[in-house]
C-alpha cells in the first residue's frame, strides 16, 4: 500500500478505528511514577534519569553508530573474500542517508538507543504513491508502534498512534522491526530496564535525598517540644522565625535557639548512617550487570593498563557492538533489500569489523606468512606471485644481484618488510683458498656459516673480501668468499 512520504504522512488527519491487541497496549499505556512506570515511555525516560544507564546507552549507541557499512555483490564461491563491492545503488544511498533530516549515523544512534531501553527498535518506510521502492525510513518511538496479530498470518500490520491520538494503520512492507525476543509475548521486545526498575528507583531517591540534603529543607530536622499550648499567633510566629532562621543552604546547620522553654529534638539521620556511597555503588553495579558492560566501558579506567585497555576494547566490540551490528545487518538484507526487487538480487550489506587488531597475533601472522613465502620461493616458485598467494602485500622484486642467485634477494626483501630475520632453509658459508699466503683469520673463519646475506656481507663486502684479513695488508688479495650454501649443505 503506497503511502505518500512521512512529513505528510504524520498529519493525515482521516481517524482510523482499528484496535490496538490487549498485549500491546500492556507494553505501551499505563503511567505511575518514574521507577513503578513500566510502560515504553517510562523506559526510555530513564535514560535521562539515572547517569550510570546514560552512560551506558551512550556508549553502545554510539559505537554501533560509528561503524562503516558497505554494499556487496555476493560471489559464486559464497565466501566473504570473494565478494565484489557495489558503490551506486538506491538501497545504499538511502542507507547512507535514510531520511533528509538525518544522516545513517545519527538514524543508527536514534536506533540502538530505542533498542537498549526498551528492547525495540522500529523503522517506517516511506513511499510515493505508485512507487514501490522505498525512498525515506525514520525512526519511530517504540511506545507509538503496536503490531496487530493475525490467526493465520501471525501477524497483519501495524498500527501507528500519533501524538494526538490518531491511530494509522500500517502494513508489513512498510515497516521494519528489531527487537529482544520476548520470552511473553513474540511480537514484543524486552528491554533490560525492566529488571532494574528498583535500582534505578533507588538511584534516583538518593541522588534527590541527597540534594535535598544541601537545599536543608528548614534543617536541622527534629521535633520542637513546647511544654505548654500555644497560641495561634504564637504558632506562626515561631514557625515563620523557624523558616526565616534554618530554612536555605546559607542556614543550613545553625544552631536553633527557641524560647518559652521550647526544646530541640535531634531526629536526623546523617548520610554515612544511610550509606548513601555504597547504596549508589551498589546501584550502578547492578545496572552495569543488566546490559553485560565494563567498568571500563564506561570510563572507569581503576588498575588498567595498556594490555587490558586494549583486551577491554576488543571485548566491548565483539560483545556489545557486533550483536548490535547484527541484528541491524538482517534487517537490512532480509527485509529491506528485497523491497527493490530484482535489483537487489545478490546483494548484501556488511559492516566493518569494529574489533580491533591484536598486535601479537598479528606479528605471529606475518611472521607465519612470511615462513611461508620464502619456503616456496626456495622451491622455485615465480616471486612475483608468492606474496599474493601467502596473503602479503606485494613488493618490488628487481632481480637477483650478479653474485647471488634469485632466492637471496627475494628472502632478504621479505625480512625487511617484517623487520627481522628469517630462518630460511638455505644460509651463507665461508669458503677459503688454503694456501702458503692465506692468513690466520681468513684461515680460522673457512667454513663459517651466516644465518642470512645481510650478516655475510657485513664480513665479506660484494660477497669477498673478509673484512680481518692480514694479507691485504701485505698486497696479497684475500682468499676467501661467501656463496649459498645448499639445503645439503653444497655451495652454489
Amino acid at each position: 500500500m503506497a503511502r505518500p512520504l512521512l512529513g505528510a504522512f504524520f498529519n493525515r488527519t482521516a481517524t482510523v478505528n482499528t484496535p490496538i491487541p490487549f498485549a500491546s497496549r500492556t507494553a505501551s499505556a499505563g503511567g505511575g511514577l518514574f521507577g513503578s512506570n513500566r510502560t515504553a515511555e517510562g523506559q526510555m525516560r530513564a535514560m535521562s534519569a539515572v547517569g550510570t544507564l546514560f552512560a551506558i546507552v551512550d556508549r553502545t549507541s554510539n559505537a554501533t553508530a560509528l561503524v562503516d557499512w558497505k554494499l556487496y555483490r555476493k560471489a559464486k564461491s559464497g565466501r566473504k573474500e570473494d565478494r565484489t563491492e557495489v558503490t551506486s545503488h538506491a538501497a545504499l544511498e538511502m542507507w547512507n542517508r535514510p531520511n533528509p533530516f538525518m544522516p545513517r549515523q545519527e538514524f543508527v544512534e536514534s536506533s540502538t538507543q530505542h533498542y537498549d531501553l526498551t528492547g525495540e527498535t522500529w523503522w517506517v518506510i516511506a513511499r510515493y504513491p505508485g512507487v514501490k521502492i522505498p525512498l525515506e525510513m525514520w525512526p519511530v518511538r517504540p511506545d507509538r508502534m503496536a503490531p496487530v496479530p493475525d490467526r493465520d498470518k501471525f501477524l497483519r500490520g501495524y498500527v501507528y498512534t500519533s501524538p494526538d491520538g490518531e491511530q494509522i494503520p500500517l502494513e508489513l512492507d512498510e515497516v521494519i522491526q528489531l527487537r529482544r525476543p520476548n520470552p511473553l509475548d513474540p511480537y514484543r521486545g524486552l528491554s533490560p530496564v525492566l529488571s532494574i526498575l528498583p535500582d534505578l528507583d533507588t538511584a534516583r531517591y538518593s541522588a534527590e535525598w541527597a540534594r535535598a540534603f544541601f537545599l536543608n529543607s528548614a534543617q536541622p530536622g527534629g521535633i520542637i517540644e513546647v511544654p505548654g499550648h500555644l497560641s495561634d499567633s504564637e504558632f506562626d510566629e515561631m514557625r515563620e522565625r523557624w523558616a526565616e532562621q534554618h530554612k536555605g543552604v546559607n542556614n543550613a546547620h545553625k544552631v536553633a535557639i527557641t524560647e518559652h522553654g521550647a526544646k530541640w529534638v535531634d531526629r536526623t539521620i546523617s548520610q554515612r548512617d544511610m550509606q548513601f556511597v555504597e547504596l549508589r555503588g551498589a546501584t550502578r553495579d547492578a545496572v552495569r550487570e543488566a546490559y553485560g558492560i565494563s567498568k571500563t566501558a564506561i570510563g572507569d579506567f581503576e588498575d588498567i593498563n595498556r594490555a587490558s585497555a586494549l583486551a577491554a576494547k576488543s571485548w566491548f566490540a565483539e560483545q556489545q557492538t557486533v550483536p548490535r551490528l547484527e541484528r541491524i545487518k538482517a534487517a537490512l538484507n532480509f527485509e529491506l533489500l528485497p523491497m527493490y526487487g530484482a535489483t537487489a538480487q545478490g546483494l548484501e550489506f556488511d559492516y566493518e569489523n569494529p574489533t580491533p587488531p591484536d598486535p601479537e597475533t598479528e606479528s605471529a601472522t606475518l611472521t607465519a606468512r612470511a615462513n611461508a613465502a620464502a619456503a616456496l620461493r626456495t622451491a622455485g616458485w615465480d616471486p612475483a606471485g608468492v606474496l599474493s598467494a601467502v596473503g602479503l602485500p606485494e613488493i618490488a622484486y628487481a632481480g637477483a644481484p650478479a653474485t647471488a642467485p634469485a632466492p637471496v634477494a627475494w628472502s632478504d626483501a621479505v625480512a625487511g618488510l617484517l623487520g627481522e630475520d628469517i630462518e630460511a632453509a638455505q644460509r651463507w658459508v665461508v669458503v677459503a683458498s688454503d694456501d702458503g699466503n692465506t692468513c690466520h683469520p681468513c684461515r680460522e673463519n673457512d667454513g663459517h656459516t651466516y644465518k642470512n646475506r645481510a650478516d655475510a656481507y657485513k664480513d665479506y663486502p660484494e660477497g669477498e673480501g673478509y673484512v680481518h684479513c692480514e694479507g691485504v695488508t701485505y698486497g696479497n688479495p684475500c682468499r676467501c668468499k661467501v656463496v649459498k650454501r645448499g639445503r645439503k649443505g653444497k655451495g652454489e
